[in-house]
């Protein structure tokens, strides 16, 4: 059960780590850095530095791990695909079901685990040993281009872009229903849907959230679109589309309960296909070089399954 603080004015510029360690007097600072390192605390529903100085209205988040679930991260080694890779970054074109980092559901066989050995501990430090090299993420089950930094000069480069909304990342996905208009825009705040913190919702007064999408073909019941991440919050897409009634398909958390026949037909078909996951992925990934400047892009396949969902509706 997660634990949650508003920061008050008597609290204003004090230490996160500091601040715990006085709320949460069985525990040793040492621990509670472990915890802020392994994404166990969260403000704002965002990871922050040990040293982050509080704010008033910051809300602190802390999940309590259980014993056994306080984990290290060691390489493991796995088949990759490296896209792309200099001395400061690599991109690596993630598949469908794996999850980037580890967390006390999945302790081995993440991403991290397999980075770690294949770059043989040549990854940036900066967000931790749970996550070296790692700036962003995707979902256990989307797919598609990640970005690995290898030094720190790149990691602090790339989380700036980051944060100025400077990154490229195109996502390719299929929705239930026809979307009338060929393009649009959702702008709606995110935050943790308090029914189900697995979740996250549609929340006034959250984290502002912008998703742009177009049309790229149209299957009567089901909609194949691109869509242009302006910030990248966490679950932003899935809950952005289903916030305008149309989910992506194969999503397990935000798709629909019920659907109608012809929708019911076409799922019977690619049933193999849908069976682990949303149909989404990260497709186009680009940014300026953080060390030369140079602006580069990386586009990705889709996956086989995803290609076999589209030719099987085409049909």
């Amino acid at each position: 059960m997660a634990e949650i603080w508003i920061i008050e004015e008597a609290h204003k510029g004090e230490r996160l780590d500091q601040f715990l360690q006085d709320a949460l007097d069985d525990v040793s600072r040492s621990r509670i850095r472990k915890w802020i390192d392994e994404e166990y605390v969260l403000v704002n529903e965002v990871q922050v530095k040990a040293g982050y100085k509080l704010k008033v209205g910051d809300q602190i988040e802390v999940e309590e791990p259980e014993p056994e679930e306080l984990l290290t991260a060691a390489p493991e080694p796995m088949d990759l695909t490296i896209v792309y890779e200099d001395e400061d970054l690599a991109i690596v074109n993630k598949p469908q079901g794996m999850v980037v980092h580890p967390s006390a559901g999945h302790p081995h066989g993440t991403l991290v685990n397999g980075l770690m050995y294949h770059f043989q501990g040549q990854l940036s430090g900066i967000n931790g040993v749970l996550r070296p090299g790692i700036v962003h993420r995707i979902d256990k089950d989307t797919s598609g281009l990640l970005v690995i930094c290898k030094s720190d000069r790149a990691h602090t480069a790339l989380s700036a872009m980051l944060a100025a909304h400077d990154i490229t990342r195109r996502y390719h996905a299929i929705v239930y229903g026809n979307i009338k208009e060929d393009e649009g825009t959702v702008d709606q705040p995110l935050g943790r849907a308090t029914a189900d913190r697995k979740k996250m919702a549609i929340v006034p007064g959250g984290r502002r959230a912008v998703t742009h999408y177009k049309v790229l073909e149209r299957f009567g019941v089901f909609t194949y679109v691109e869509l242009t991440l302006e910030t990248g919050r966490t679950h932003q897409i899935r809950v952005h589309m289903k916030s305008i009634q149309h989910p992506v398909l194969g999503d397990p958390l935000y798709g629909p309960m019920t659907f109608n026949k012809e929708q019911g037909r076409l799922i019977s078909s690619v049933k193999d296909e849908i069976s682990h996951g949303q149909l989404l992925h990260a497709k186009v990934l680009g940014f300026r070089h953080p060390v030369t400047g140079d602006y580069m892009e990386w586009e990705s396949d889709l996956p086989e399954y995803f290609q076999n969902v589209l030719a099987a509706f085409r049909k």
